[in-house]
This record gives structure tokens, sequence and C-alpha cells, in this order.
């Protein structure tokens, strides 16, 4: 069992929780019941080390048959070491090290997707690891971080996506041009999710969703710039009926890709 918080191989896996550090390894951190059985389960080749206390390997029995099936040993740990491992107050009893694993822009537009979300500029890692999550229950085909877009292995970004980073391909680092000629070169529309759009009914009724559909969507704060919105095909937005101020950019995004899941498959595209 591995006892002491200060020593040199726990001071490793947290320098992951800081960019510096993940991108000298070219590895990232996970953290939680969910989130390691999500990688045990989907990409367990890229799990090199597997942290757990005692208390919770015996609680969650099926992290432990998964992880024996797909022959990663779990290292024992004790609470205290856990803690200076986490970047989150409350690890709850599990601590992995992943290979970092992005997928090239090239290669997602090369399998003919139907539903992609870009994210350009996208600051809050929240927000991102949620988009990550909606995508993939939308059925999207990927999602395209921009090199503006904060780092898709920053721990808050993985926690928020609940394990769905190992669902569906991600790519990073990308220049939003090179992404849109990408995108229109595969024969996909690119909508724009921004305030100054025309309403989404009005894209809707159009028919313009059912087709192959990368959706883009800016900066919390400021929204896509005039140059930018230029770029897509068409600038739609989520319309507010209520008496709210606004929208929070990942509501919005999940609305504008289930509205893309929805079109398509009524009309026979899954």
């Amino acid at each position: 069992m591995l006892e002491n918080p200060r020593s040199p191989r726990v001071r490793a896996v947290a320098k992951l929780a800081k960019k510096p550090g993940r991108a000298e390894s070219g590895l990232f951190l996970l953290e939680g019941p969910q989130a390691v059985a999500e990688a045990l389960t989907f990409r367990p080749q890229l799990v090199v080390e597997l942290y757990a206390t005692p208390t919770a390997l015996e609680r969650y029995t099926d992290i432990a048959e998964t992880a024996v099936d797909a022959g990663v040993d779990v290292e024992f740990v004790t609470e205290e070491v856990l803690n200076a491992m986490a970047d989150t107050v409350t690890p709850q009893g599990f601590v992995a090290v992943c290979h970092q694993f992005p997928t090239a822009v090239k290669d997602i537009f090369a399998a003919s997707p139907r539903l992609v979300a870009i994210l350009e500029e996208v600051r809050d890692p929240g927000n991102a690891g949620t988009i990550i999550r909606a995508a993939d229950a939308a059925g999207a085909d990927a999602v395209i971080f921009t090199g503006r877009t904060v780092d898709l292995y920053n721990p808050k970004v993985v926690r928020s996506s609940t394990g769905s980073i190992f669902h569906l391909p991600v790519a990073v680092g990308a220049e939003l041009e090179h992404v849109l000629e990408r995108a229109r070169a595969a024969g996909v529309t690119v909508l724009a999710a921004d305030v100054k759009g025309e309403d989404l009914l009005t894209a809707r009724n159009d028919g313009v969703l059912e087709s192959p559909t990368a959706w883009l969507f800016g900066n919390e704060a400021r929204g896509l710039p005039d140059e930018q919105l230029a770029l897509a095909d068409r600038v739609v937005t989520v319309p507010v009926y209520g008496h709210a101020e606004s929208m929070n950019l990942a509501t919005a995004a999940s609305v504008c890709l289930y509205e893309s899941a929805f079109a398509q498959r009524s009309a026979g595209h899954e």
C-alpha cells in the first residue's frame, strides 16, 4: 500500500492537475468511480496507473472486476495519499493516470460524420465537459476543441464529461478556419450558435437540421466575432421565451445538438 503523500510517485500524479505537467508527460488525471469505470470499460488500454482505497474497492466491486478483466492492476493507497494526488477535495476513493488520446481533425471528417460539435474559445471547463457529455448523449460523431479552447484534459473538463470523453472522438488544438475547411470538404453544413442569429425554429422548418451538421459554439462572454460568424453557412440562436436574461452556453449547446439529433432521426438518418 502506498502510504506517503509526499513521495515522488504521489507528486508526479498530482502534477497532472496542471497543464505543464500534462504537456510534459502526455498523461492526464482521472478521478472518481464513474470516470474510472468508463475508462476501464471503453478505453482500458489508456489506463497507465489505477489507485484506490481498500474501502472504495470493496464498495465498487464492479470496478475491481472490470479492472481484472482489462488487465489493469489496482494499487491500494491511503485516503491521505489519494487526497494528495487528486484535484478535487473528494475524489471518492479512485484516481487513475491515463494516456492522452486526441483524434486528428482529418480523421473525424474522413469518417463522414453527421453531427459534430466545434468549440471555439470556450474557456469554462465545466461548459466544455458538459458539451462533450451532451454531444455523446445526442449521438454526435465527434467534438473538436480549437486551439483557443480550454485544455481537453483539464481535470474539471474530464469530470464534467462524466466519462463521455471515452465514448466519442475529440480533436484538440486545430485552427478554426482549418476545421471549417475540412467540414465543408466533407459536405457538412456549419451552423454557428449565436444570439445574433435567426430563430432555431426557422432552421428546423427549413429542413437544415436534417443534413450533416457541425455546430459551432463560441466564448461564454463574447460569443463569436463577426468574422467567424461569416465563416458559417448559417447563424442560429436558441430563443428565450421566458424572462431569463440569457441561456448558459452548455444548455444552449445541448438544445442545438438535440434538435439536430431529432431532425436527423426523423428523416431516417441514424
